[in-house]
């Protein structure tokens, strides 16, 4: 009776979890409840990416899968019952070449679209609009080199949240990018080891203090896309979220006009978003 019972809970555990794969697939820019796979791709690389992880999930059925029937035929074939003279053959040429060059083929073709994946990532082609990520303690800076404008991104807490905001991922000075533009994101940290993440961008690269790394996106979509440090760096380390806000070209250029005005405290006492500008250098 018992094992009837276990099997009819993992009947129903099957069938809820069946019922919720749409809810759990869904999402773009922020995870979901119960949520199963990647997020939804916003950029090109994020794409490939989500390709690339799909063909090697089935790679990886396929083996398990063979594998898996060698066992069973074993176990059934050459048991003690079943075979009680073993074989003593020790050498099989065929089998020693076949099991020898199949996994350098499915290497092969594995290695082929990974280095190519890899490539794309590092390479960053020509800009239209860089901006340099700063990891802090527990909060991130973004400088817009070009147009002399520096914002710190600061986690907005529970209380303050609005209806709709997400909770540990809304913050009060999000990172504003144009749809259908190269973003080139130079990385570094200011005080201890960071990481700027946004998985449906498919970037993901480390802020180390006194070194520079760099990545890019194009985000194709626009909407509000929400990342966290992945890197370990203290008390606060999952209360310093990223957002980035992809907007049309027209209310880039909107937005970076209104950066030119002080921050000013609006009827219901909330702080407009706005930056600090950048005093140039001399």
């Amino acid at each position: 009776m018992k094992v009837f019972s276990r099997l009819a809970a993992g009947v129903v555990a099957a069938a809820a979890l069946l019922s919720g794969v749409r809810a759990a697939l869904a999402g773009m820019g922020e995870p979901s409840p119960w949520q199963i796979g990647l997020q939804d791709s916003a950029t090109p690389i994020m794409s490939d990416i989500t390709w690339f992880h799909n063909v090697l999930l089935w790679i990886i059925a396929g083996i398990s899968a063979f594998v898996l029937a060698l066992l069973l035929i074993i176990i059934v074939r050459f048991n003690a019952s079943a075979n009680p003279t073993p074989t003593r053959t020790t050498h099989n040429t065929f089998l020693e070449v076949l099991w020898t060059i199949l996994p350098v083929i499915i290497l092969a073709c594995i290695a082929v679209p990974s280095f190519r994946l890899l490539f794309i990532q590092l390479d960053v082609p020509k800009p239209d609009l860089t901006i340099k990520a700063t990891g802090e303690q527990w909060f991130w800076t973004y400088v817009y080199p070009d147009n002399n404008i520096k914002i710190d991104s600061v986690m907005v807490p529970d209380k303050d949240l609005k209806p709709g905001q997400p909770r540990l991922l809304t913050v009060d000075n999000e990172m504003v990018v144009p749809v259908n533009k190269v973003v080139h994101v130079i990385v570094t940290g200011a005080d201890v080891i960071h990481s700027f993440n946004v998985p449906s961008f498919g970037i993901r690269i480390d802020a180390v203090p006194g070194r520079i790394n760099e990545t890019w996106f194009k985000a194709t979509t626009e909407g509000m896309f929400y990342g966290q440090c992945s890197e370990l760096c203290g008390k606060d380390h999952s209360f310093m979220p990223i957002a980035v806000r992809v907007v049309s070209d027209a209310d880039f250029a909107a937005w970076l006009t209104a950066q030119a005005h002080p921050a000013a405290e609006n009827e219901t006492g909330s702080r407009t978003m706005v930056a600090t500008a950048v005093v140039p250098a001399h």
